[in-house]
């Protein structure tokens, strides 16, 4: 199954780590450090063209992405149907 995280990109759910709420997440110092260092390392993939909402961390070939959304967090997730698994074990 895909992902659609904006623009014009799709990513597998099986490559998803994790999905995350921009603005609650960036205010932890560890967060605000690990997306320093995956920008200075080339591995941000911004794909909002409006207010950024979420972060998703990926792997894709053995390489990590983080691709900046403006699609929330919430219905990210609601889209890999990830909720339905949760609620089904």
């Amino acid at each position: 199954m895909y992902l659609h995280l904006g623009q014009d990109t799709v990513v597998r759910t099986s490559d998803i780590i994790a999905i995350f709420d921009l603005e609650n997440a960036s205010i932890a110092k560890s967060t605000k450090g690990y997306l320093a260092s995956a920008q200075k390392n080339g591995m941000v993939v911004n794909v909002s063209t409006e207010l950024p909402k979420s972060f998703v961390v990926c792997t894709e070939n053995g390489r990590t992405k983080v691709y900046i959304s403006q699609i929330s967090s919430s219905t990210l997730k609601k889209r890999t149907g990830f909720i339905a698994d949760i609620a089904n074990v």
